[in-house]
């Protein structure tokens, strides 16, 4: 795309502005009692169902007893009871939560159940679908969806049939809304009853992934720093600006549903954590909390904008901002990825699930001539940080999707070579009313034939290599049809083929008919990649070819024995497997699962003409 002249930034507090206008749908409207359940978000996971279930508003004197039930055959039978909770929002409009949370051990994930919430005593009836895990399933087909504006001066408070209506026609085994499900800063309950009321009727029948951004929580960005107390809403000191039980009410409302939280401890203020894993249809998907723990910029790095976290200096040294006090997912989080990464009970593929991805994916913010050269608000800062969540995650092959960033984008990411890690897909904002361009100055590299010059190798502003394959930048010409289809917005899909080991990323406009042989995705979209390409590192050495005899697409795991580093841990397609190796040593290698398992030791690379090979025979 052409270039654009450099105009000063537009110095807003983040990533959009929907804040100061609230536009219709603010307000709590007064249903009738048979109609008080909002929606009903659920997973299940290690034959555990958990479930929130959203009220409106009760009145005093009504009951505040759930059931929970199931259909066997001609009867419906109660599997669980729970109270309503009325925990305040501590907000001047004196909000409470109004949910009802259940949780069913001992789940059968062996087939659907049709469940029912009864409440009100038995006025208030709700109903849906709790879907079996798709374990017999080649593809499992997961729906993305991130920047819910409603912000009528902008085209956002128009209605999500759209969406809705594809995603039933598509229909998708999982959803996930990666965050900024609401942009009020005030009035979470609100436009979360809003969201229900728009998304309900699909989330009702599908397992569904919410997690919290920063305007969820009620500010314009979030450097989390463990759960300390921000400044201003603006948040670039770092910590959270609402009250604490503002925050806690937002994420018992979003995230109580999700598996439960590797390591439960709150952060600061009590503040809780959520970041866990889900295993759907043999993909096992790990769930990030990207801001929860991060470093604010604010007094930690010089200043080289008109906001900290704005860097406009093109010539500046991006490793002075690497600091050594700077933390992007913290030791926690670090942890549980890498031990994730190992555990491949029941999954044959892995995938990140949070808020935003790893880099500066934008140059151009707000407007045509907003052009900013790094934010810190994005992944890409602290680099250390984001080096080391990129290594994690390649462990495992594991693909990273997203949203945030309201420009969708595909980047292979390297960290000390190009491609040498994951990819990631950031998805298009449902409602797009801050603009972003990726519109690097200079032509990328190594870019492939009939390619964009925005696509190839590039630096992004904090010195990180990132690779691009795809940007879906606001343009009426590219673009084109109605107002937020023109600007860039709509929703995500990636497939998981777990016979071919593809994933394949879709990017689909708003306002069209996915089912329409005439509808068009974005410039650069379809995207398919493989498994291996998450990994993309070159290989230096080889260790002797596997074959393996009595175990299904077993496992396999690489270990240095210099240091005892896990450098990978992959479950393979079929029984033969050379494994690559970064550097000359001595390995070790274990191929299968538990008790099922066969450790070769003292293992030494070479070059990948073989005369030896290993054979491995499992029970």
């Amino acid at each position: 795309m052409k270039q654009f002249p450099l105009l000063l930034v537009l110095v807003v507090f983040g990533s959009a502005f929907s804040c100061l206008a609230a536009g219709r749908g603010a307000g709590i409207p007064k249903v009738k009692p048979e109609d008080r359940i909002c929606m009903a978000l659920y997973t299940t996971c290690n034959d555990v169902l958990k479930m929130t279930v959203q009220f409106y508003p009760l009145q005093e004197g009504e009951s505040r007893t759930v059931f929970l039930k199931i259909n066997k055959g001609a009867a419906w039978k109660t599997v669980a009871e729970t109270r309503i909770t009325r925990e305040d929002y501590g907000n001047k409009r004196k909000d409470k939560t109004w949910t009802a949370h259940f949780r069913v051990n001992g789940w059968d994930m062996t087939r659907d159940w049709r469940y029912q919430v009864r409440a009100l005593n038995g006025v208030a009836v709700y109903e849906g679908l709790v879907r079996r895990d798709p374990v017999e399933k080649n593809e499992i087909v997961v729906a993305v969806f991130t920047g819910n504006s409603i912000y009528e001066g902008h085209g956002g408070d128009i209605p999500r049939t759209d969406l809705v209506e594809n995603i039933k026609k598509m229909n998708p085994d999982l959803l996930f809304f990666s965050g900024d499900q609401v942009y009020d800063h005030k009035r979470h309950l609100g436009y979360w009853l809003r969201f229900g009321r728009d998304f309900g009727e699909i989330i009702r029948n599908t397992p569904t992934i919410t997690i919290p951004d920063d305007h969820d929580v009620g500010q314009a960005n979030l450097w989390g720093a463990s759960g300390k107390v921000a400044k201003t809403g603006a948040g670039p000191d770092g910590g959270y600006f609402m009250p604490a039980a503002y925050v806690k009410a937002v994420e018992r409302a979003q995230t109580w549903h999700l598996p439960d939280p590797y390591d439960p401890t709150p952060v600061q203020q009590g503040i809780g954590v959520y970041y866990t894993a889900l295993t759907l249809g043999r993909i096992s998907f790990a769930i990030l909390e990207d801001r929860k723990f991060k470093t604010g910029p604010e007094g930690l790095v010089p200043q080289r904008g008109p906001r900290p976290d704005h860097i406009l200096d093109p010539d500046y040294d991006p490793k002075s901002v690497d600091v050594a006090d700077a933390v992007l997912l913290g030791e926690r989080q670090l942890t549980f990825l890498n031990e994730w990464a190992k555990n491949w009970q029941g999954a044959d593929m892995k995938a990140v699930l949070s808020q935003t991805i790893f880099c500066g994916g934008a140059h151009v913010h707000g407007k045509i001539g907003g052009r900013l050269h790094a934010d810190m608000d994005s992944n890409g800062w602290p680099q250390t940080g984001r080096n080391k969540a990129l290594a994690a995650m390649r462990r495992c092959f594991a693909v990273h999707i997203a949203g945030d960033q309201h420009l969708a984008t595909i980047f292979h990411h390297g960290i000390a070579e190009w491609e040498d890690a994951g990819f990631s897909f950031c998805v298009p904002s449902i409602a797009n009313l801050y603009l972003r361009w990726w519109d690097p100055l200079v032509p990328g590299g190594n870019r492939q034939p009939g390619m964009p010059e925005y696509t190839g190798r590039h630096f992004d502003g904090f010195g990180n290599r990132v690779t691009c394959w795809a940007a879906a930048n606001p343009s009426q010409e590219i673009n084109g049809g109605a107002k937020l289809t023109a600007r860039a917005a709509g929703f995500g899909v990636v497939r998981f083929n777990k016979e071919s080991r593809e994933i394949i990323f879709e990017c689909w406009p708003r306002n069209v008919d996915i089912q329409d042989p005439g509808t068009q995705q974005y410039p650069g979209w379809p995207k398919t990649i493989q498994q291996a390409d998450n990994y993309g590192r070159k290989a230096v050495a080889y260790l002797p070819p596997l074959h393996i005899k009595g175990g299904e697409n077993p496992v396999i795991q690489v270990i240095h024995e210099t240091d005892q580093e896990v450098v990978y841990t992959l479950r393979i397609k079929g029984s033969s497997y050379c494994p690559k190796v970064f550097e000359a040593g001595t390995y070790t290698v274990q191929v299968g699962e538990a008790e099922n398992k066969k450790i070769f030791s003292g293992i030494k690379s070479t070059g990948l003409n073989q005369n030896k090979s290993i054979e491995v025979i499992l029970e």
